[in-house]
């Protein structure tokens, strides 16, 4: 296979991907594009290389830029916006991470914290109040861990954990 076919191949398993974690397969497309080009591209380049319409295009880069995982660029003499991936890839951990927090954890946390204003009164609501009890806990421990490693500029923590995946 040569490096446009690889290249082809990369950007629509990478928008397949995506779609696994929950994430539209066009931005996960758009994002593969811009991940692995070696300059900045503007609306017109990702359509004509998506073979997506400006609409698409447009909504998904700003679903992108939302989500820091790009960033919009001037480019001195073009009128146009053009679009980097952030490729700085504990950053790029750490955004994914902090809005699947936002999109996932929180809500179950505050599920959990009103779900716990119930006093057991059976063996039934005696287990509820359990279960509610130590999910929460567990719910709140990860949520540190998680705020951690979304903190974490590159010191300690990633550096340890880097030193282990190798």
């Amino acid at each position: 296979m040569d490096f446009t076919d690889n290249k082809e191949k990369f950007i629509t398993e990478w928008g397949l991907l995506c779609m696994s974690w929950g994430v539209k397969k066009a931005v996960g497309q758009i994002h593969g594009a811009l991940l692995i080009s070696e300059r900045a591209l503007c609306a017109e380049e990702l359509m004509s290389r998506l073979k997506m319409s400006r609409g698409n295009v447009n909504m998904n880069v700003h679903e992108l830029l939302d989500w820091g995982l790009i960033r919009k660029l001037n480019v001195e003499g073009e009128r146009k916006d053009f679009f980097e991936a952030e490729k700085d890839f504990w950053k790029v951990f750490q955004l994914i991470l902090m809005q699947r927090k936002k999109k996932e954890l929180d809500p179950m946390i505050e599920l959990l914290k009103t779900s716990s204003n119930v006093e057991a009164q059976c063996p039934e609501s005696d287990e509820f109040c359990k279960v509610v009890k130590e999910l929460r806990h567990f719910s709140l421990k990860a949520e540190k861990i998680l705020n951690m490693f979304a903190e974490d500029q590159g010191s300690f923590l990633s550096s340890s954990l880097m030193k282990m995946m190798r």
